[in-house]
């Protein structure tokens, strides 16, 4: 059972309204509903955690409204699942870019469906309400540790003290970034780079280097893997948290030392 929060945008109740209503109630859902105009959506949006558009004619003099839903679920990282016919979806992917619609249903649908794939959706929610996972990769145990305590306010994080373990790990797991030493025993940072990008499940994992290498040669050699980034033991604990938040809030690397 849940007790996610969904907003059901919908003009006015029917009978696939209440349908769909009573089977989300019945899962745990707790549901809202909201007119599809900014003020009705504004006042509903508190503590959601999904968003459901029910799409009808509407969608087509509604442009403010859609507007609005693409930045709140870009604000506040609410994933967004649309029911409609597929004259509706187009008009709403004019202003909503699809990458950022969770899932769609097609009309007609079926009630029952539609809540155990928003029941999914909704672990997926809670799971990024939750936070980022990090993998650590150090077989400095001093080291490790201290970093774990930096990063565990912010991030769920897993610690391993060698190569082969985080290999183990990510085989039945998919951390959303491993920060990996360069100068490890048995199997160095380079070489467990080049195993995880080796497999198809790994290959697209971002992969920092947090190490105490600084000369140029070590650089450039790990620079020819394309990791997302480099960064020395040295830094402060401010600068190193301050670079893996950047990381993830512009999903890209733009802090290299």
């Amino acid at each position: 059972m849940t007790t996610d929060k969904i907003l059901i945008i919908s003009r006015g109740a029917g009978f696939m309204v209440d349908a769909l209503d009573a089977n989300l109630k019945k899962a745990g859902f707790i549901t809202d509903f909201a007119e599809p105009a900014v003020k009705s959506i504004e006042d509903g949006r508190a503590d959601c955690d999904i968003v459901l558009l029910m799409a009808d004619d509407y969608v087509y003099n509604s442009v403010d409204a859609l507007v609005y839903i693409k930045d709140i679920i870009s604000d506040d990282d609410i994933p967004l699942c649309v029911i409609g016919y597929d004259q509706e979806i187009a008009e709403i992917k004019k202003y909503i870019p699809e990458d950022r619609i969770h899932r769609i249903f097609k009309r007609p649908f079926d009630a029952k469906y539609v809540t155990e794939e928003l029941l999914s959706v909704a672990e997926v929610a809670y799971e990024n309400r939750l936070g980022k996972r990090i993998l650590l990769v150090d077989d400095d145990p001093t080291f490790l540790k201290m970093l774990q305590g930096w990063l565990s306010d912010k991030y769920r994080i897993t610690a391993v003290k060698s190569g082969m373990q985080a290999i183990t790990y990510i085989a039945n797991h998919k951390p959303d970034l491993i920060l990996l030493d360069y100068d490890m025993p048995i199997t160095p940072g380079p070489q467990v780079m080049e195993m995880i990008r080796s497999e198809f499940d790994s290959s697209e994992i971002p992969i920092i280097f947090l190490t105490g290498k600084s000369d140029r040669e070590s650089i450039m050699r790990v620079m020819k893997l394309k990791p997302q980034g480099y960064l020395l033991k040295t830094m402060s604990r401010d600068d190193i948290i301050s670079a893996i938040d950047n990381f993830f809030l512009s999903n890209k690397w733009d802090y290299l030392n």
